[in-house]
């Protein structure tokens, strides 16, 4: 049933004050009730006792003291004159002029000793209010919590009707406690009474002057000089108050704020104000001391963090808010710095502080987003890591690779940097707390390996697609990044003990090969690629061996490489960012030679890694022989396949690898401790560079090649798009001259009509 207007009126001006007043008179019928029981003992304790009062003679006058008579006092015996009692006579006051401030109205009292029922109600409420403000503010905040909660149970429908239409009452609780503040504010000048008056003239002419809800120039110029000179807790909570409505202007009607805004400049105003000095005022009132270790310690158990508890969660929730529907780079660093500030504070809301870590957390992920918001997210979490308990530690953790695996869903040419700076970024944050970090890394890994061997045991058509997707891929290639960036050897060697992180090492390599080799097919060689950089990643860092070789030489003996290629005009493929080549590449020319360099480039970077040591010849020997077989037979005349491009890269390659097993075998002639001497196999070419072995050097000189080449392209790329965004705009402007013309030729007939039209009516007329 639709409700009236009056109704709406009513409960929005008037429903307040009915259940204050219903509370009032409740307090006021109890006290008449005890009352009435002091009165009704009193007057037992009166009762005259028996034989004083004759039945049959009328009581004489009083003529004496206390009201007895003469005769019956002489004719009483000492018994009966002590159960007798006293009449005590009233005297009667006079009424003072002036009133007095903080104590109850007496109810007025009938000649019989009752409370006469005539009584205005509106005085008796008056009464209750005048002697409940001496309680304090808690009473009433809890007394109205308590009758919402039984309001909640007594009349569900009535409740919900209220949270619907007028949630500002419910949450009188939350502004309740925000009016502490004045009492705590007002308490900051105690010292100088004449400076507390005055403030206290200023807060009274300023509310005055402040009619409407409407946040003006003037008003938050006010605040924001109030804040900064004298740190005033009354205004920053204005300012608080002010902010949430600024959060929320773009929500839905339904629920109103203490203030309104509608002037850009003052929004602007209100979120600069907030941003920036709500954090300066709190670390005065409530400042942050931190130690060298990055622990924190702020006086939570104060009356001041108690009292601006409500204000810490509702300022809190509004950055939330706003975090969720912002869009402006330069606004959204602001608000991260802004929150950066106040995380000691709220470190023991521990739901609103997961809120934050989630919002926090896909800004981070957000590729939309600029580098720099994207490090002021990361920043965030960061020092949640740094200063908070194991618990928030594990969640920022969780929530920070699940934004990593949603940040990572499509891999471009455009994202693929903002990818690694991801999960560069998040492969610190397990180092902070790398036990936290191994149980983590741990559950997570242990859920690539479960798809994995789906994968496998399963049978159906599709299910090689649970591993075969970016999400996957970047999680392996995330971890390889992690244990390299903490279990790095030399890094291990100046702690003196292995990172706690270090047993990762072999369930991702494990995870990795089996992943590798789930489908070997020449579709899916780029993502061999993919995976043999990562595990190439781990074995230079953390100074493991891991068998990519094998893997590499598979891809040589393949199909693809064997046939003769098929010409074609497609364009190169891209390897950094290409997981499964489409059919129209397979067998052709491009994709052929595309395969041959990153088998090239992969075996020359797997075999540099091991260049000075001084096993290198053995470990090499196998491969060379592989090679030289493979190049021998793809150079024969009756060979399917005759590529002179590849077939010249892997001779190269054959030259280094002997001459580098030559330079070691020269090196070896000089040692003279035994192969079972680890210190001294350890020690061997320690402090020559790698890059002065054979296959250092060119493997160095391969590099800069390609990076070289990887810089040109970076560039004609960034013109391609310069050109295709011109275009675009160029295309839009004709397009919209069009739709003007076109609009401008639709008036210019419609007004050739309308003239028509006229000329005829008058024609008409006239005949």
């Amino acid at each position: 049933m639709p409700q009236t207007k009056a109704t709406k009126k009513f409960e929005k001006n008037r429903l307040k004050d009915v259940l204050k007043k219903r509370k009032d008179v409740a307090k006021i019928k109890q006290k008449k009730q005890m009352d009435t029981k002091r009165k009704e003992k009193r007057a037992r304790d009166n009762v005259p006792a028996d034989g004083v009062d004759g039945d049959d003679a009328k009581k004489p006058k009083s003529n004496g003291v206390n009201g007895v008579n003469d005769e019956a006092f002489g004719e009483m015996s000492m018994d009966q004159f002590f159960q007798g009692g006293f009449e005590v006579p009233e005297i009667k006051k006079k009424r003072s002029t002036k009133p007095k401030t903080g104590k109850r109205k007496r109810t007025p009292v009938g000649e019989d000793g009752s409370e006469d029922p005539d009584v205005d109600m509106a005085e008796a409420v008056a009464g209750a209010e005048e002697s409940d403000s001496e309680s304090g503010s808690g009473d009433d905040t809890e007394a109205h919590k308590d009758q919402l909660a039984a309001l909640a149970d007594k009349d569900p429908e009535f409740y919900k009707y209220l949270k619907e239409n007028d949630a500002e009452l419910l949450d009188f609780a939350e502004d309740a406690d925000l009016d502490e503040i004045d009492a705590l504010s007002a308490s900051e000048d105690e010292g100088a009474s004449r400076k507390k008056q005055k403030s206290e003239k200023k807060s009274k002419k300023h509310e005055e002057e402040v009619t409407s809800n409407e946040v003006s120039k003037d008003l938050i110029k006010k605040w924001k000089l109030s804040m900064a000179e004298n740190n005033s807790l009354r205004a920053m909570r204005e300012v608080v108050l002010a902010f949430r409505a600024a959060a929320h202007l773009n929500d839905e009607a339904g629920k109103t704020y203490k203030y309104t805004i509608s002037d850009p400049d003052v929004y602007h105003e209100v979120l600069v104000t907030a941003l920036q000095l709500v954090p300066q005022v709190l670390q005065h009132h409530l400042p942050v001391k931190e130690s060298a270790s990055g622990k924190i310690r702020v006086s939570t158990e104060s009356k001041k963090f108690k009292t601006l508890t409500p204000l810490l969660k509702s300022h809190t929730v509004s950055l939330h808010h706003l975090l969720e529907n912002l869009s402006d780079a330069s606004t959204l660093g602001m608000t991260l710095d802004s929150l950066l500030s106040l995380l000691p504070y709220i470190l023991s809301f521990k739901k609103v502080v997961r809120e934050v870590t989630k919002i926090v957390s896909s800004v981070w992920a957000d590729s939309s987003n600029t580098e720099v918001t994207r490090l002021s997210a990361f920043l965030v979490l960061r020092r949640l890591v740094v200063i908070s308990d194991p618990g928030i530690r594990e969640a920022v953790l969780k929530q920070t690779y699940q934004g990593l695996i949603k940040g990572a869903r499509n891999t471009t040419v455009h994202n693929i940097q903002g990818i690694n700076l991801m999960k560069n970024t998040a492969s610190e944050l397990w180092g902070l707390d790398a036990n936290i970090g191994y149980t983590t890394g741990f559950g997570f890994i242990r859920q690539l390996a479960i798809h994995l061997r789906q994968s496998i045991t399963k049978q159906s058509k599709d299910s090689y697609k649970a591993v075969y997707n970016w999400q996957y891929i970047h999680s392996l290639d995330f971890w390889s990044r992690v244990v390299s960036a903490h279990c790095e050897s030399l890094r291990e060697a100046e702690a003196g003990k292995e990172s706690p992180l270090r047993p990762l090492i072999y369930p991702v390599v494990q995870v990795t090969l089996g992943a590798m080799r789930l489908i070997p097919t020449a579709q899916y060689f780029p993502l061999r690629f993919q995976l043999i950089r990562s595990l190439l990643r781990i074995s230079s860092a953390t100074a493991t061996y891991i068998p990519v070789a094998p893997a590499l030489i598979e891809v040589l003996n393949s199909n693809e490489m064997k046939k003769q290629p098929k010409p074609s005009t497609l364009k190169a493929l891209d390897f950094n960012t290409t997981i499964r080549a489409t059919k129209a590449y397979l067998r052709t020319r491009v994709y052929q030679d595309g395969i041959g360099d990153q088998v090239a480039e992969l075996l020359s970077e797997f075999f540099v890694l091991w260049s000075k040591s001084i096993a290198f010849p053995e470990l090499a020997l196998p491969v060379i022989v592989m090679l030289k077989r493979w190049v021998k037979v793809m150079t024969k005349k009756s060979s399917g396949n005759r590529n002179s491009k590849i077939n010249s890269l892997i001779a190269l390659l054959v030259q280094k690898l002997e001459a580098n097993s030559k330079w070691i075998e020269e090196k070896r002639t000089k040692v003279e401790f035994a192969p079972n001497d680890r210190a001294g196999v350890d020690a061997f070419l320690k402090d020559v560079d790698w890059e002065k072995s054979p296959l250092g050097a060119y493997v160095s000189g391969q590099r800069k090649t390609r990076e070289q080449k990887a810089k040109m392209e970076d560039v004609a790329r960034k013109t391609d798009d310069r050109k295709r965004r011109q275009a675009e705009k160029e295309e839009a402007e004709a397009n919209a001259e069009k739709f003007s013309d076109a609009v401008s030729d639709d008036e210019e007939e419609d007004e050739e009509e309308e003239v028509d039209g006229s000329s005829d009516e008058d024609d008409e007329d006239d005949e």
